[in-house]
C-alpha cells in the first residue's frame, strides 16, 4: 500500500509540474506570437495559446477530482525551452525568426507530449480513469500542434528563411 500511496504522489507532482510548464507557456506564447512574422505561424500561436489555456484547465479539474492542489512546483525543463525560445527573439529576425521560433516551440511540444504520455500511462495505472482520458485530450492536441508546426517549417518556413539568408 506504501508503494501505491508513493506512486499516486509521483503522479501528483507530475500533474504540478505540466500545470506549471502550461502556465509559462501562457505567458510565453502571445511574445511569441507578436514576434512571429509570417502570419499561419501567428495565428498558430495564437490558437495554440488558447488550447493552452484549456490544458490548464484540465490540469485543475484532475487535480480538484483527486483532491490536491496543481500548485507548488516549477517546472525547470520548461523554464529552460522558453529561455532558449527568447535567447533565439533576440538573435534572429524575419523568416530566420520564424524558423527558430518553430524550433523553439517544437522543443517545448515534444517534452509536454512526454509529460502527458507518462501522465497518461501512471493515471491508467491508478484507475484513474477520467485523468486519463483528459490527459490524452491534451496529449491528442500536443500532437497534433507538433505536426502543424512541422507542416509549416517544411512547406514555407525553413524554405523562406534559406532564401532570406
Amino acid at each position: 500500500m506504501a508503494e501505491e500511496k508513493a506512486f499516486t504522489e509521483l503522479f501528483q507532482d507530475q500533474i504540478r509540474d505540466l500545470y506549471s510548464a502550461e502556465k509559462q507557456i501562457v505567458q510565453a506564447l502571445p511574445k511569441m506570437a507578436k514576434k512571429a512574422t509570417n502570419p499561419q505561424l501567428r495565428a498558430g500561436f495564437t490558437k495554440h495559446l488558447e488550447e493552452t489555456r484549456g490544458h490548464v484547465a484540465r490540469l485543475e479539474q484532475i487535480a480538484e477530482e483527486l483532491d490536491f492542489s496543481p500548485r507548488g512546483k516549477k517546472c525547470v525543463g520548461a523554464e529552460g525551452l522558453i529561455e532558449e525560445g527568447k535567447e533565439a527573439m533576440e538573435e534572429f529576425e524575419g523568416d530566420t525568426l520564424d524558423a527558430a521560433l518553430i524550433g523553439a516551440a517544437q522543443k517545448v511540444e515534444h517534452y509536454e507530449i512526454a509529460g502527458y504520455g507518462t501522465a497518461k500511462a501512471h493515471a491508467d495505472l491508478l484507475g484513474f480513469t477520467k485523468a486519463a482520458r483528459l490527459l490524452q485530450q491534451t496529449l491528442d492536441e500536443e500532437g497534433r500542434t507538433d505536426k502543424k508546426l512541422s507542416q509549416l517549417a517544411e512547406s514555407i518556413v525553413n524554405v523562406e528563411a534559406m532564401q532570406e539568408a
